[in-house]
């Protein structure tokens, strides 16, 4: 039996899929195998197989903060965002919310019931999984600021582990450095409000964000955290880099901390070399070490 037949009794499973259809940037090589995983106990199958038969693995969610590698992966990526999204609402305003749920939606959802607590979220394209991972936030607000604890499987193991145990920080978690274990489920602390008030307050975010940001183009949202000193976005303004452009990558004329794959040309290596001379300039003009935000794929 092939590994493609074993994977299916599990998963949907596409075979030498290109990463440019899965990613906001539009960019990437093609992956062995792409999978959606058909529940939580056929992901653990999945990686079972996955273990057996040694191809590495990573799993995705929307795509929306990462960059692929050019080159092809002989590998697997994992795609969570088709059935792990059930979500569930406590009467006492706990969210339950699946690793592949919007985190759009999420935001959505509680507004609906009047609680507070993701109007920061309204706008971002990503997953409860993926937000988990990096620390998502926006308005000087974040993920884990709501967060009770999560569900993680690791080490053939399903637990609970608490927000004090996953070393949350400004765009960080102990994920980040634990990239075999995979985040299954969300717990967070919502509070009753006002729904008219959550409902302005997520539609002037969203109509900020829209205005201020290249959403018309291939991106993958804020490439570099904000250092201590000056925003990111003000920093690379004051280098003189706004729409400095390497091969078909550019920095945003509209945003400055935007990388945009401007004519759908661009390269994984035409953004590293982008960051890369942002880099330079920074720390050799200003002595700042820039770091980023975005997920790099390396295979």
């Amino acid at each position: 039996m092939s590994i493609k037949d074993r994977l299916m009794t599990y998963a949907e499973v596409l075979e030498h899929e290109s990463m440019k259809k899965h990613s906001t940037f539009r960019i990437g090589g093609c992956v062995d195998y792409y999978i959606y995983p058909k529940n939580c106990t056929a992901l653990m199958c999945v990686l079972e197989i996955l273990a057996q038969e040694n191809i590495p693995y990573y799993v995705l969610g929307r795509g929306s903060n990462i960059l692929c590698s050019d080159t092809d992966f002989h590998g697997a990526i994992i795609n969570l965002d088709r059935t792990l999204n059930d979500f569930y609402f406590e009467p006492d305003g706990v969210l339950v919310a699946q690793a592949g749920c919007s985190i759009i939606n999420m935001a959505t959802e509680a507004m609906k019931r009047s609680l507070t607590g993701l109007e920061w979220a309204s706008g971002i394209p990503g997953s409860i999984g993926g937000c988990l991972y990096m620390n998502a936030g926006a308005y000087k607000d974040n993920i884990a600021n709501h967060l009770i604890d999560v569900c993680v499987l690791k080490d053939n193991t399903i637990c609970w582990m608490k927000k004090d145990e996953l070393d949350y920080a400004y765009r960080h978690s102990i994920f980040q450095s634990h990239k075999d274990w995979t985040i299954l489920v969300g717990r967070f602390r919502l509070d009753k409000g006002n729904q008219s008030d959550i409902r302005d307050l997520m539609n002037s975010r969203r109509e900020r964000r829209m205005s201020a940001q290249p959403l018309d183009k291939p991106c993958a949202g804020s490439v570099f955290r904000n250092p201590e000193e000056i925003p990111a976005w003000k920093l690379i303004e004051n280098l003189g880099l706004r729409g400095y452009k390497i091969g078909g990558a550019m920095v945003s004329e509209k945003h400055c901390n935007f990388i945009v794959n401007d004519d759908m040309t661009a390269t994984a290596q035409d953004v590293r070399d982008l960051i890369h001379e942002i880099k330079l300039r920074a720390k050799k003009e200003y002595n700042i070490d820039m770091v980023t935000e975005v997920e790099q794929f390396y295979w």
